[in-house]
């Protein structure tokens, strides 16, 4: 990182600062200070605290942890507070060193224990005057979100391998999922990589993003939305690991985010209609049409361009004009034996099953189809 001169007065040169090197801190310390006087950018400490939440997690030891930057008043141990859709008494703040502090005043980033329920990263936490008041404010904090979250179609089968398959023969557009994380930070982080991989035709849905040991209403919940459950960090108690194992619910362990990610992107991939590719192999002309008894009509043929293949698809066209798509050509014979191919030039026999129109003069064209998987 580089200080211009222009940021701190256009008087000195520019500064090279490392945190790694200890170099050119009592500069950026200067600085950080100039601006924040020439900007007047002043808190008051003298009112109810405001501050937002910067990161979360649920400690098996402490219950919620939350970590909080203080942007206006002071907090104080014992606060009632709303924080995004959670409520808590604050019984704990410690600062960046495990000190246990009483208070926290503006510019402070704290951890605070206390809360009911883990609060989101960027949630706003505000002291109210009253346990009813906090609740009053959480509960319509709680149904605005419900009402901006688009909820989907459920399903069921929880396996990825098992959703991916029949999402190829079905119109569903979307992969149910439910997250537990060790930490808010990592379930906001896989939820918007989850987010960035959504294409017109398909994208994940997040069922539940939390943070905590995999519990049995994740599995309730998994299995009503037809959602495997992704544990990032984090492991299935033994009820929860026995009622997966009972219901069919798929619960898969990460401890690297681009895992995660690579193996969803594989399975959204998968729920990609296919595209087919057509490849030409050759022309042959009917010369003559012969009707052979409990056989029907075989047609006396001579490649003109390419090569004609046993197993290959084939299209009858006259006067250039398709007039009917065959399956695969399990007919091919030359002097009465079955051959695999036949080349330019040469003559072989052909017959077409129920379709019976063929005529002299008409081309028969030889393709193989390749089905091409498409991937995000």
């Amino acid at each position: 990182m580089r200080l211009s001169p222009e940021a701190h007065g256009g008087d000195t040169l520019a500064v090279e600062v490392s945190a790694l090197k200890k170099t050119g801190l009592d500069k950026l310390v200067e600085t950080i200070l100039l601006q924040a006087e020439v900007m007047d950018l002043k808190a008051n400490p003298d009112r109810p605290a405001e501050a937002t939440v910067v990161e979360s997690k649920l400690d098996k030891g402490r219950g919620t942890v939350a970590t909080v930057l203080v942007q206006k008043g002071t907090l104080k141990r014992g606060d009632i507070v709303v924080v995004g859709a959670q409520v808590g008494r604050i019984r704990a703040i410690t600062n960046e060193r495990g000190q246990q502090l009483q208070s926290a005043g503006p510019s402070e980033p704290v951890e605070i224990m206390g809360l009911e329920g883990v609060p989101e990263p960027g949630d706003n936490l505000n002291v109210v005057e009253n346990e009813n008041r906090a609740r009053e404010v959480a509960d319509y904090r709680a149904r605005a979100k419900k009402l901006r979250t688009t909820s989907g179609p459920t399903r069921t089968g929880t396996s990825l391998e098992s959703m991916m398959a029949k999402f190829k023969d079905s119109t569903a557009k979307e992969l149910p999922i439910l997250i537990k994380a060790d930490v808010q930070g990592s379930a906001e982080a896989i939820v918007g990589s989850l987010d960035k991989l959504a294409h017109e035709e398909v994208r994940a849905r997040v069922v539940l993003s939390g943070v905590g040991a995999i519990n049995e209403s994740d599995v309730q919940l998994a299995k009503g939305s037809g959602a495997p459950i992704i544990g990032f960090n984090v492991r299935a108690s033994k009820e929860a690991r026995d009622l997966a194992e009972r219901e069919g619910v798929e619960i898969r362990y990460y401890n690297i985010i681009y895992d995660l990610i690579d193996d969803i992107k594989g399975v959204m991939s998968g729920m990609l209609v296919p595209h087919t590719r057509e490849t030409f192999l050759g022309n042959a002309e009917v010369l003559e049409v012969f009707n052979i008894s409990k056989v029907g009509k075989v047609a006396g043929v001579k490649v003109v361009e390419g090569v004609v293949r046993k197993g290959a698809k084939v299209r009858i066209l006259r006067d250039n004009v398709v007039i009917q798509e065959m399956g695969t050509l399990t007919t091919l014979k030359r002097f009465k034996e079955e051959v695999d191919q036949v080349q330019t030039g040469q003559e072989c026999g052909m017959s077409f099953g129920q379709f019976q129109d063929i005529k002299q003069g008409d081309q028969i064209e030889c393709f193989n189809v390749e089905v091409v998987q498409r991937s995000l």
